[in-house]
């Protein structure tokens, strides 16, 4: 690393300058060397903004921050690209390499519809905190369809319009992602995001409507962010605790 330029002049005071051009080179090394499609999407991933929030909360179970030895060991496994299980066949009838991440997308994989129920209910208690009222899967929003986003507010939200969303968390490691994700971080959530937009098109014109994607390596679509951030700075207003945003998150990523 002895090219890298060293900050200079009243920079040189923070050890965060210091460290920036090392971490750097070191993952463009790391993405450099990346043997296959798996790898590289993964790299990316878990460097994208927030995808490492879980890391750094406090092990706190009254606010939901309590993980268990085997999550910590699968999580941190996913991340790291380590050997998690033998390989073996999956009930799905699809082989299951060491990796092990099969299960994010497996069709029969109860965890799926676990992740995003949790998802969910992390924004509709987050939003209750924030003394707004809402309702879970709201019927007659769209009148003639039989379509119901996953939740939306009973007093207006932004504009005078009320918020409604809608949430899902595809595997950034799914076959089907990989030849998008190993080119940038967050592209599953993206387009996850933008068919959300193009499903609820039409509630735009009574509601806020925010689609909220997390992938499975935790990237997140741009809309998403920015309104768990909004929700965040909202309950700070109602408890008066500067760290609720970061609780959410901490939440979030868990």
């Amino acid at each position: 690393m002895s090219e890298l330029t060293p900050p200079s002049g009243p920079s040189m005071a923070v050890q965060r300058n210091w460290d920036i051009g090392i971490i750097s080179k070191m993952k463009n090394l790391l993405l450099s060397t990346a043997g296959d499609d798996y790898s590289r999407a993964r790299l990316l991933a878990v460097s994208s903004p927030h995808a490492g929030d879980w890391l750094n909360a406090s092990p706190i179970t009254a606010v939901g921050l309590k993980m268990t030895n085997e999550v910590i060991r699968v999580a941190t496994g996913l991340r790291l690209g380590a050997t998690l299980c033998t390989p073996h066949t999956c009930p799905c009838g699809c082989p299951v390499d060491a990796l092990g991440s099969h299960g994010l997308s497996c069709s029969r994989s109860a965890g799926r519809q676990q992740r995003h129920s949790l998802l969910n209910d992390i924004i509709y208690r987050a939003l209750i905190r924030a003394n707004i009222s809402t309702m879970k899967e709201p019927c007659g929003l769209l009148p003639g369809s039989g379509l119901r986003p996953d939740g939306a507010t009973i007093i207006p939200w932004v504009r005078g319009k009320c918020l409604a969303w809608d949430a899902t968390t595809p595997d950034t490691l799914a076959a089907s992602h990989l030849s998008a994700t190993r080119y940038s971080a967050g592209a599953a959530a993206a387009h996850a995001a933008a068919q959300k937009d193009h499903k609820y098109s039409a509630l735009t014109s009574t509601h806020f409507f925010v689609p909220v994607a997390v992938e499975t390596l935790r990237p997140w679509n741009p809309e998403g962010l920015q309104f768990i951030k909004e929700l965040g700075r909202r309950i700070s207003l109602v408890t008066e605790d500067p760290r609720e945003t970061a609780f959410l998150y901490f939440r979030k990523s868990l």
